[in-house]
């Protein structure tokens, strides 16, 4: 008989966990008053919360000193001291204080409706770049929303999933990788294409990646153009020269990329009906960090907080690393190729102000 009682009791309790939980989810999706129900990032390590943490990978910083500035000071698997990006968009449109890793285990269904980040550390456009350090690929990252888009079926229903896909923001940030490391850092590539004949290559691998969202029913997308990789701490270490100088060849192949971006997008929203693709620049406004950093309240920019601030990056970022700063808010760069929390928030300030509402 109380063993009966208890079945009978852990069967009352667990249903109703999941009508509290089912209750919540009704509850947030009717509640948001947002232009948009979610945020969707794809991308790299400047928008991956902590995917990382649960794959076979060097391409990872769940320890200290990142997210030293975070909330409760702890890291997250985000490459900052702070938040990123990802954070910062959903904040600004009024739809969650953090975007989570699709992969976190603490994921609940509720999150879902509000987006996830997809976005994996050392990834790219280039199916290659993201074998190199065993991280997601364009692809991996791909299925996994096709996984997302019918787990959202399974908590709302067919038609309100449709309506979240077709309605939400997506953000996507590729490209760094594929210029910094696997074109320029190791020889594969270069074997095989010219520059302008490898920038063309990322464009189509992109815009076949668009093509494949559209046909999901994504109609919004902020793509992020490449930054000035060349005044990027740790690329002016290997190759500015003993003055560690910017390094003038891959800020071109930035603006190549970028350019190929550009008109790759500017054919999809031709061809495709009530899509809105939009470019997003972020070359210019991290230079002039960079250049002018004193105009924005900085005092360091050509190398980061963490250690010596010109080669740790990842795993060379630790607490034994020595120089470390204490006021990361002096410096534009976190480590030798992530911005600190203060100079993402400066870009996603423009990137709200300017092309968000092109966008949505």
């Amino acid at each position: 008989m109380q063993l009966l009682s208890l079945l009978r009791s852990c069967s009352i309790l667990s249903f109703l966990v999941l009508l509290h939980e089912i209750l919540e989810v009704q509850s947030l999706y009717h509640g948001n008053r947002s232009k948009v129900p979610a945020v969707i990032i794809f991308g790299d390590s400047i928008v991956d919360p902590g995917n990382n943490n649960m794959l076979p990978t060097i391409a990872k910083c769940n320890f200290p000193p990142y997210g030293r500035d975070f909330i409760q000071h702890k890291p997250t698997g985000r490459f900052s001291n702070g938040k990123i990006p990802s954070d910062m968009l959903a904040s600004a449109l009024g739809i969650k204080e953090y975007l989570p890793a699709y992969l976190d285990p603490q994921l609940k269904p509720k999150d879902l409706l509000t987006g996830v980040s997809f976005a994996s550390a050392g990834a790219g456009y280039d199916p290659l770049t993201a074998e190199l350090l065993s991280v997601l690929s364009l692809s991996d990252q791909l299925e996994m929303f096709k996984e997302y888009i019918g787990k959202l079926k399974g908590i709302v229903g067919e038609e309100r999933a449709g309506r979240i896909v077709s309605d939400s923001f997506y953000l996507v940030v590729f490209g760094f990788n594929d210029v910094a490391t696997t074109y320029f850092f190791t020889p594969l590539r270069r074997i095989q294409y010219d520059f302008p004949s490898y920038s063309r290559f990322l464009a189509q691998s992109a815009s076949s990646f668009f093509q494949e969202l559209y046909n999901l029913g994504v109609r919004k997308i902020g793509v992020v153009g490449l930054p000035p990789i060349g005044c990027v701490p740790s690329q002016r270490t290997l190759a500015g020269g003993i003055l560690r100088d910017c390094q003038a060849t891959y800020n071109q192949a930035a603006i190549k990329v970028n350019l190929e971006l550009s008109k790759a997008l500017e054919v999809l929203n031709t061809k495709l009906p009530r899509s809105r693709m939009v470019y997003i620049d972020i070359y210019d406004i991290l230079l002039k960090l960079i250049q002018h950093p004193f105009n924005y309240g900085f005092k360091e920019s050509s190398r980061g907080c963490c250690g010596t601030g010109e080669l740790e990056v990842s795993v060379l970022c630790n607490n034994l690393s020595p120089h470390t700063c204490t006021d990361a808010s002096e410096y534009v760069f976190w480590d030798s190729a992530h911005p600190t929390e203060k100079a993402y928030q400066i870009i996603v300030d423009k990137i709200v102000n300017y092309d968000i509402p092109r966008i949505i």
